[in-house]
Parts: C-alpha cells; sequence; structure tokens
C-alpha cells in the first residue's frame, strides 16, 4: 500500500481456435453460418413461391410475414433448447452458429419488411402497412416467446429423460 494504483486486471483473451483465430474468424465456422444462409435463403424463396402475392392478398405481403414468424418462433425454441443442455460446447456452437445465425438470418428477412411496409406506404396504404408492420412486431414478440416456451418445456422434459437413462437400475424386488 505505497498510494500507487494496483495494474488493473488483462481482459480476457477472445475465445480462440485450434491456430489462435478468434472463433468469429475461422474459416470453418464462417463457413457453417454462410451454408445455413444459403439453405435459409432457398427455403425462404420457396415459401414465396408456395404463397400468394401481396396483390391477391390485399397488400398483406404472406411469404415475408410467414417466414419472419416462423423464424422468430424457430430462434426462441432453438436457442432456449440449446441453453437448457448446458453449456456451450463446439458442437452446440456450430448448432448455434449454422442454424440459428445461418439458416435463420437467411430465411427471415427485415430488409423485406421494411421495403414492403415502405411500398405499402407510398402506394397509398397506410392502413394495411400499419396492421402488417404491427402484426409482424406483435406476433413475432408471440411467437418468440411461444417457442422460448415450448423449448424450455421440451428441453427440461429431455433432459430428464437423459437423466433417467443415466441412472442405474432401481434393485429387484422390495423390501420385505
Amino acid at each position: 500500500m505505497n498510494g500507487s494504483r494496483p495494474e488493473p486486471a488483462p481482459a480476457p483473451a477472445p475465445e480462440a481456435g485450434r491456430r489462435g483465430m478468434p472463433a468469429h474468424l475461422r474459416p470453418g465456422l464462417i463457413g457453417l453460418v454462410a451454408a445455413g444462409g444459403a439453405l435459409g435463403s432457398a427455403g425462404r424463396y420457396g415459401v414465396e413461391l408456395l404463397l400468394p402475392d401481396a396483390a391477391a392478398t390485399g397488400g398483406w405481403p404472406l411469404a415475408t410475414l410467414t417466414v419472419n414468424l416462423l423464424g422468430a418462433f424457430a430462434l426462441g425454441f432453438g436457442l432456449e433448447m440449446l441453453a437448457r443442455l448446458g453449456r456451450e460446447t463446439p458442437r452446440r456452437r456450430n448448432v448455434r452458429l449454422a442454424g440459428g445465425t445461418g439458416f435463420l438470418g437467411g430465411f427471415t428477412t427485415y430488409s423485406a419488411l421494411a421495403l414492403e411496409g415502405q411500398q405499402l406506404l407510398s402506394g397509398g396504404a397506410a392502413a394495411v402497412a400499419a396492421g402488417y408492420l404491427l402484426v409482424t412486431l406483435v406476433a413475432g414478440v408471440a411467437c418468440c416467446v411461444a417457442g422460448v416456451v415450448l423449448g424450455d418445456r421440451t428441453g427440461v422434459a429431455y433432459l430428464r429423460r437423459a437423466r433417467a437413462r443415466s441412472m442405474p437400475p432401481a434393485p429387484a424386488g422390495g423390501h420385505g
């Protein structure tokens, strides 16, 4: 205690890969996100082909609404399930990056939501635009919460079954 300040603790090092690279710079992990994103984008395009366009639905872009609500639910469910399984392992990180960041990032689309909202507004359909944007936001939060709740229940049930399988069998017979 000579009046000088103690040296600050060094900052923790970022997660490093086998080659000393931070995780966000590792080509394999970037590839997982890119592959998931490509599949998610293809899935979004498939939904657009299956659902009627906005002209047939009174201005409501059903494909964008559908993918964003499904994506919100899936992200809530998936991340809650991964959290329920315990600490992040390399395998869980890969699932999160490929599925959550990649696939669902490519599947959902904020840019289309914003563009379609702007097009509705500039086309004189302010009420449709407001309804579309409001339903997307409120239903998106509700879908995410529903996914988290289902992920919690599913994860808890999964962990109970896993613990039951790992328990030694009960002794045969009873106490006489």
